[in-house]
């Protein structure tokens, strides 16, 4: 299964926990060994255009992180469209769906999620397309983007069981036949994260009915990272996320 990485993703361009100093080693330290790492281009002007303002590029152009966050949308971008003809995941940071048209907050510069998704419906490469988003912070930014368009479906689970979010998650996912599914892959909501409440094994377990969905519905499907601060248990929860994918 192909990730997209880049070692930029290392740098610490901020003060805030997804860009912490030490996350991404966690994330690729274990990997599985047969992944392929592709690296990314930069999401181009026209491409971050879909779904942001030109005031809000210009902010972040300001904050200067603009090059990290148009590298971590291109990371999106070409998740997406691998996920055309098989799974992936994009290893990437900053994360996006806290990033609406023309603010953000929570970390976010760039809504990767979006952009990737609008990518592939101007090109004319999906017709309809369900969000999953599984970070433990709900995607408002996402939502603000994509959802009053009738060919996208978001679902943020808000269960607080660990069973009742499983059965969450699979009953969406058995109720949207789409060409595509993207998931906003938070790991925060674990049982050692912020969220207390997911074990690693629900991590691929999810991903592994993802994979199962798009296959049902003759599509495709592809995993962006989002949330997940503990480094003692990030890149065990993202390995088995990608191993459920890959399944």
């Amino acid at each position: 299964m192909k990730v997209i990485f880049d070692t930029q993703f290392h740098m610490v361009y901020a003060g805030d926990p997804a860009a912490a100093m030490g996350r991404m080693q966690a994330a690729v330290s274990l990997l599985p060994p047969d992944v392929d790492l592709i690296a990314p281009e930069p999401a181009t002007p026209e491409e971050i255009e879909l779904a942001h303002t030109s005031g809000h590029i210009a902010d972040v152009r300001r904050e200067g992180v603009y090059d990290i966050a148009a590298l971590a949308a291109g990371g999106a971008v070409t998740a997406a469209r691998i996920a055309m003809e098989e799974p992936c995941f994009a290893l990437i940071r900053p994360p996006g769906h806290h990033a609406s048209a023309d603010t953000a907050w929570g970390f976010c510069y760039f809504n990767n999620m979006a952009i990737a998704l609008l990518c592939l419906k101007t090109e004319n490469l999906i017709h309809s397309a369900l969000v999953l988003d599984i970070d433990l912070h709900y995607g408002d930014g996402t939502v603000n983007i994509l959802g009053d368009r009738d060919w996208v479906h978001i679902h943020n689970p808000a269960k607080n069981r660990r069973q009742e979010y499983l059965n969450d998650v699979e009953a969406v996912l058995s109720h949207h036949k789409v060409d595509m599914i993207g998931v906003s892959a938070g790991f925060d909501h674990h049982r050692q994260d912020w969220g207390g409440l997911l074990e690693t094994e629900d991590y691929q377990e999810i991903g592994r009915m993802v994979r199962a969905a798009a296959r049902k519905n003759r599509g495709g499907c592809y995993g962006v990272f989002e949330g997940g601060y503990n480094h003692q248990v990030l890149g065990r929860n993202v390995a088995a996320f990608i191993s459920g994918m890959a399944e």
